[in-house]
């Protein structure tokens, strides 16, 4: 997470990807809070590419555009909470010894070094300790977290021309796991799954924090043009076929057209889950909580029919649909009269993003 300034300004969230990017900003009602403002825009193919901004003012415009014409009330505020590309990021928890805040600083990025596959001057990198949820620790657990001066500079370039202050950008699994776990501590591993347009992300959370971040090709996109090459029809026919009728077996030439995407897709999320179990260190978590025992799914790809099923009967997990309200609206609620709970699932990093904005405005009123 790299703050820019005083956090005690009143922002929105905007989520940054390679071909869209999402808007929202929340507002505080009474002793909870409600959405404000929303919206979404296409960016054209190869203003951004693998999450490296080619184009600044062409992403500039988009922005621009898409705050001007967001839904709900009119978006006032130029400091906004931003997105860094996941397949771009570094993140680790590493052990220090116990030592003051103020010294724990500088022994971070001396230690650092070890861990990160590129020269520390090239880097911005951010950490925070990490609370244990059991045990008493005779150290400190770090999580640090890196991405190249050169990935991020352009995105703060783009958003000084798009008009904006950029208050904190941050890596998409922070945002994501703040949307989708309540109160953001749980007591067992539990992995999230963002299956987005070009890419599908794999988050491990537990305790208070994340611990491995990685991404694969498989994609929402590339499920709707497996179906657009198999039945030959175009790419907004597949798309709706998609939607329609996702893994239902009556329909054998969809479901035949994308089991392989999703085979692999389970053969990659157990290699993760293996990795996971065998690299895993000093998570401090009850004799009990050792093992993943649910996985929860978000992005716009998290819809297609039949998905969570196939995957827990394949990977004999519990698997669902996450809910990136839990910790915005009361419990009983998964959706707002603007944002269909499905639409919202492919809001879940802006979500989190505008959650973080909002936990660090300080209302003179409050």
């Amino acid at each position: 997470m790299f703050k820019f300034l005083d956090l005690k300004s009143e922002s929105f969230g905007l989520d940054i990807s390679d071909l869209s990017l999402k808007i929202i900003k929340l507002k505080k009602k009474g002793k909870s809070l409600g959405l404000a403002s929303f919206n979404e825009a296409k960016i054209k193919p190869g203003i951004i590419e693998k999450g490296e901004i080619k184009d600044e003012e062409a992403l500039a415009n988009v922005i621009k555009e898409a705050i001007s014409k967001a839904k709900g009330e009119k978006i006032k505020t130029r400091y906004v909470v931003t997105s860094l590309p996941e397949e771009k990021a570094f993140l680790q928890v590493i052990q220090m010894p116990l030592m003051k805040e103020e010294e724990l600083k500088k022994a971070v990025y001396f230690e650092a070094e070890n861990y990160i596959p590129l020269p520390i001057e090239e880097v911005y990198l951010d950490f925070q300790i990490v609370k244990p949820i059991f045990d008493h620790l005779d150290h400190l657990d770090v999580l640090i977290t890196a991405l190249p001066q050169k990935i991020v500079d352009p995105y703060v370039s783009s958003l000084k021309k798009a008009g904006l202050i950029p208050q904190i950008l941050e890596i998409e699994s922070q945002a994501i796991a703040r949307a989708l776990i309540k109160n953001e501590v749980v007591p067992f591993p539990l992995l999230l799954i963002d299956l987005g347009a070009t890419r599908t992300s794999f988050i491990m959370f537990s305790g208070y924090s994340l611990r491995f971040t990685s991404s694969i090709p498989v994609s929402s996109q590339k499920f709707t043009e497996a179906i657009s090459n198999s039945l030959k029809v175009d790419l907004a026919e597949a798309k709706k076929l998609k939607i329609k009728y996702g893994l239902e077996r009556k329909k054998e030439k969809i479901f035949e057209a994308i089991i392989p995407l999703l085979r692999d897709l389970v053969e990659q999320i157990k290699t993760y889950l293996v990795y996971y179990h065998t690299h895993v260190h000093h998570e401090h978590l009850p004799l009990d909580g050792k093992e993943v025992k649910k996985i929860f799914l978000c992005g716009e790809g998290a819809n297609l029919r039949g998905l969570t099923d196939f995957l827990s009967f394949e990977l004999k997990i519990p698997v669902e649909l996450g809910n990136p309200w839990v910790n915005i609206l009361p419990e009983s609620l998964k959706e707002v009269p603007d944002l269909s709970y499905e639409r919202s699932l492919g809001y879940t990093t802006v979500l989190g993003l505008a959650l973080r904005g909002i936990k660090s405005y300080k209302h003179p009123n409050i």
